[in-house]
């Protein structure tokens, strides 16, 4: 078998088609012809002798191994920047304010991770952050009174007016409760759930998600419960009283009560959820702004 030989060029072209969703916005983010990003993705799945991409006349799907192999390339990419930063020698300190914005479920999952890794490297760094919705964020940022948002992308109403770094890619798993029979089996089918009550989580950037996820179940499952609280879905599901279908970002093992919570994949189409930091197109970026947006992309890609 002949030994991988893709590129840092070819890495670059792949995320910003899983971004971007299509060539075109892919080509224009990478200042490129769309000739260039379809050879380049054409070059690297021959390479890596995987199908990366469905193609369809809207554009273009990570495959499941796309996914996978999205992960891979993001932090190949982020730990090259990390050493051309180290060789570059000390950075220097950044100071001055940064304004966020953050969505209600991303402020638990994902914000508070970023924020403790950007205070510990940039203490001089003054960070003030506001939770709304995506619309009202959305709002503020074509306003220029946040420097970014971190929100669920694929609901932005507003998209050719802003910047989008995706830095998380979530698939929806199934939650079951301890010794559920679905949790024993070798595979799980959509179909499998048409018998189950279904707990559904109904927060704000989580309606249009929802939304999608329901339109695949066929036969539809039966909705036992809808809650905008996490923590009351995960004790549903740990004491039998439904399943759920939620991204695997918020996926904890144990409720509040301390029962056990399984995970596990469910073979079918289903949607996933994309993560990402949302700045003002056009807008200069601020030092501290920057030093969010890198650290992030480097973080979350590990």
């Amino acid at each position: 078998m002949a030994p991988m030989s893709f590129t840092l060029r070819q890495l670059r072209t792949f995320v910003a088609v899983a971004e971007n969703g299509s060539v075109s916005h892919a080509a224009q983010a990478l200042s490129i012809s769309q000739s260039a990003v379809s050879e380049g993705v054409r070059d690297l799945e021959a390479d890596l002798g995987v199908q990366l991409f469905d193609r369809h006349p809207r554009g273009l799907a990570v495959t499941q191994r796309g996914h996978q192999f999205l992960r891979h390339a993001r932090a190949i990419l982020a730990q090259v920047a990390a050493s051309r930063l180290a060789l570059g020698g000390e950075r220097p300190a950044v100071a001055g304010a940064l304004q966020l914005g953050v969505t209600s479920l991303m402020a638990g999952y994902v914000m508070s991770d970023l924020l403790a890794r950007f205070r510990r490297a940039n203490p001089e760094v003054t960070v003030t952050a506001i939770e709304d919705s995506g619309e009202y964020l959305e709002h503020l940022l074509i306003g220029g009174e946040l420097d970014a948002a971190v929100m669920v992308t694929g609901t932005l109403r507003n998209r050719a007016a802003l910047m989008v770094e995706i830095i998380e890619v979530s698939p929806f798993r199934l939650w079951l409760p301890s010794g559920h029979p679905l949790a024993g089996q070798d595979a799980i089918a959509l179909s499998d759930l048409a018998a189950e009550p279904l707990i559904m989580l109904m927060v704000d950037e989580m309606e249009e998600e929802t939304g999608n996820l329901l339109s695949a179940l066929s036969p539809r499952p039966r909705v036992a419960f809808r809650t905008r609280s996490v923590e009351a879905v995960r004790s549903l599901v740990a004491t039998g009283a439904g399943v759920a279908l939620l991204p695997d970002l918020i996926y904890r093992p144990w409720s509040l009560e301390g029962d056990r919570i399984e995970s596990r994949d469910v073979s079918g189409a289903l949607p996933v959820v994309q993560v990402g930091i949302v700045w003002r197109r056009g807008a200069p970026l601020s030092p501290a702004a920057r030093e969010f947006i890198a650290l992030s992309q480097a973080t979350r890609s590990r």
